[in-house]
């Protein structure tokens, strides 16, 4: 008798999958094929990503959902950085001389995801990370500065697109933390970039992905499952 894998999701609002709406409202709109996935693999996910999550509430969400004894699923994928790599943007409009920081620094935020791996291995639930799909900076800059004085974060920032290469900086480090580790990784930031125009593929805030963004994390999922299968680093069955 076939066994359904029980795999669990903790991320932000990226699977979540949130996006603006025609009034440029953030609500659920989730188009991530999870019940295609699930009845091709027959697997049984859970989603439990939260918007505006950073990986420091990720990990105490997993821990609880660790605390007793047996595991709770096979498997975990974990997507973190969006929300860790950003700023608060309205501080850096007021007070542009100043050092600010990211909500969640990137030894921090390294440190941390490790230690969600290493509490996973413990209980012998094997953990998936995801690499960050792209931003765009302008559209970015734009939505999250609306209203602010933007002289002033762009004298923080000097050049727009460090928006960019900022974000880039965690998506990276989770990369390395995964080779490092030896845990498996699903690359969405590659899936978004394989497309000649990625923006096109995000909403108006330039950094949730729209209906056509998230199909291809669909499809980044789907063609993660298939590619460990063929190199055995997991065994599903198929529905």
């Amino acid at each position: 008798m076939k066994v359904r894998k029980k795999v669990e999701v903790f991320g932000d609002s990226i699977l979540k999958g949130i996006q603006l709406d025609s009034g440029m409202r953030y609500h659920i709109n989730n188009n991530i094929d999870i019940s295609s996935i699930e009845s091709t693999y027959f697997l049984d996910i859970k989603n439990f990503s939260k918007f505006g999550c950073t990986i420091t509430k990720g990990f105490s969400l997993i821990d609880k959902r660790l605390s007793g004894d047996e595991p709770i699923c096979d498997a975990v994928v974990m997507d973190f950085g969006g929300n860790d790599c950003d700023y608060k943007w309205h501080e850096i409009a007021e007070r542009p001389n100043e050092e600010h920081l990211p909500s969640t620094p990137l030894d921090i935020f390294i440190d941390t995801y490790r230690k969600a791996i290493n509490l996973l291995k413990e209980k012998g639930i094997r953990p998936i990370l995801t690499t960050l799909p792209p931003l765009d900076a302008q559209k970015f800059f734009n939505w999250f500065c609306k209203g602010l004085n933007k002289e002033n974060v762009m004298k923080w920032l000097e050049d727009v697109q460090l928006i960019y290469r900022h974000q880039e900086r965690y998506s990276r480090a989770v990369e390395k933390i995964a080779a490092e580790t030896g845990t498996l990784l699903i690359d969405l930031r590659g899936a978004f970039l394989k497309h000649r125009r990625p923006d096109l593929l995000l909403c108006e805030d330039g950094t949730h992905p729209n209906t056509n963004g998230q199909k291809v994390i669909t499809q980044a999922f789907l063609d993660f499952i298939d590619n460990a299968k063929s190199k055995g680093d997991i065994r599903i069955n198929m529905a």
